[in-house]
């Protein structure tokens, strides 16, 4: 059977992809070998969120009386909180299936693997077909990188899809890795009454953060009760009378660790192993697979999208390189633009960034302003009782915005208004001059931009 495209993967990269391509008039192939939504959907943004949501409100119902209200015998059920977050994937999994269907979207539950530039093979519970497809575009996604110590295949080292499923909160848990994935479980489980320690190799915590909201959120975090070991790493992991024994090397010392459960959060690898990209010669490395602008690869016709390609991790730019490939696969020329990549940690306070640090602003060698504005002077953020953290915007010595940075509540919100500036070449002056609602939190964002006009 023929079709106009195939696309390999229906995370967000792939079923957006499959969609637009339908959209534009193709005959589509959408193979899947586990559910529609892919990682983010089933194991990844929706259930973190989900269990972030839940135990944001747990901690907010600690503090109730803050706010002049009064309530006995509070507790949770960690086995209902898991349970929402099934019932949240499953409808919005089913969302998808019917997105995909109303489109006319053919769907294959199946591995595929690359026989030539138009042709796969499927192998699918009912056996293995052979397809063809003018175009082939590649959205198998990544998985979670393993720990590489001495210990690190122990049943108490687990991965960020076990402990989705896990049943129980762990009475203690050390988490290897302080960047996005590692700080959201670690507030989650810290939440609900889990003993957390993070280990992380870099100086600092969340390293491609601005330093200034990393310092603030370090802060707030330890706060929590959150501990943490910076510059160090895991060298090995040991059974114990816990579970097991973290030994950390600090740099300065081992430090043993005990814990019940070990978390591998140090980072994810690209799909690349089964495609069969060596037979039809694309171009791919341990970190994934390289395209051009366009999203092709070496092998003309074939396109590669979203975790795969090793670059951009986030869901977003997933669906936006899928729309593009799909464009290009169709006759079009739609380049990618990553000037203005948002990027959301969900922790309480939110952490959201787009553009460049000022230490990034710096190396690159541009003359850099900045303005700060703390959430502490903000009216609405008062009123909520979440007035930590600051909106922080960097431009260049023209007032240009160059990145926006923001620490506080409904940061994945607010950071737009720095996506639009970046990707329109505005100025601080022209956030700063268009009237912001008040209250609101968005006053933030141009009381800081106001530091620059």
């Amino acid at each position: 059977m023929s079709y106009d495209v195939a696309i390999i993967g229906g995370g967000p990269g792939g079923y957006v992809a499959a969609i637009r391509a339908a959209q534009l008039g193709a005959k589509v192939l959408l193979v899947e070998k586990d559910k529609l939504g892919g990682v983010c959907l089933n194991r990844g943004c929706i259930p973190t969120k989900t269990l972030l949501n839940s135990a944001d409100k747990w901690q907010e119902l600690k503090r109730i009386a803050e706010y002049g209200l009064c309530a006995e015998n509070i507790g949770f059920d960690f086995a209902a909180v898991m349970a929402r977050k099934d019932r949240v994937v499953a409808q919005l999994q089913g969302g998808i299936v019917q997105l995909v269907k109303s489109n006319a979207i053919e769907t294959l539950a199946g591995t595929a693997t690359l026989l030539a530039p138009n042709r796969l093979r499927i192998e699918h519970e009912g056996g293995c077909s052979e397809y063809e497809a003018r175009k082939i575009i590649i959205a198998s996604g990544s998985a979670p990188a393993a720990l590489p110590v001495p210990g690190g295949d122990l049943p108490a080292v687990i991965t960020s899809d076990e402990l989705l499923k896990i049943e129980a909160v762990p009475r203690s848990m050390v988490v290897v890795g302080a960047g996005a994935v590692g700080i959201e479980f670690a507030a989650v489980f810290q939440a609900f009454g889990c003993q957390v320690t993070v280990v992380e190799m870099m100086p600092a915590i969340l390293p491609s953060i601005d330093g200034d909201l990393v310092k603030r959120m370090a802060l707030i975090l330890r706060k929590q009760g959150i501990k943490f070991f910076t510059g160090s790493k895991v060298a090995a992991v040991r059974p114990g009378a816990d579970g097991v024994i973290v030994e950390v090397d600090t740099g300065k010392g081992m430090q043993q660790v005990p814990a019940e459960k070990v978390l591998a959060a140090a980072g994810r690898c690209a799909n690349v192993e089964g495609l069969g990209l060596e037979a039809i010669g694309v171009d791919f490395t341990r970190k994934g697979i390289k395209v051009n602008a366009f999203m092709e690869t070496n092998v003309k016709g074939i396109y590669a999208i979203g975790d795969i390609t090793g670059e951009y991790m986030w869901a977003h730019a997933a669906s936006a390189e899928g729309m593009a490939a799909a464009e290009n696969a169709l006759g079009g020329n739609t380049m990618m633009d990553y000037s203005a990549v948002p990027g959301c940690i969900y922790t309480t306070p939110e952490i959201a960034a787009v553009g460049l640090t000022e230490q990034a602003a710096q190396v690159a060698g541009k003359a850099v302003r900045v303005s700060r504005f703390n959430f502490a002077a903000n009216g609405k953020a008062v009123s909520m009782g979440e007035a930590e953290g600051l909106v922080k915007i960097v431009t260049d010595d023209a007032g240009k915005v160059l990145g926006m940075h923001i620490l506080g509540p409904h940061a994945s919100d607010l950071i737009m208004e720095g996506v639009i500036a970046i990707r329109n070449g505005l100025g601080a002056e022209d956030i700063a001059h268009s009237i912001h609602p008040h209250p609101s939190l968005a006053e933030t964002v141009m009381e800081c931009a106001h530091g620059l006009s």
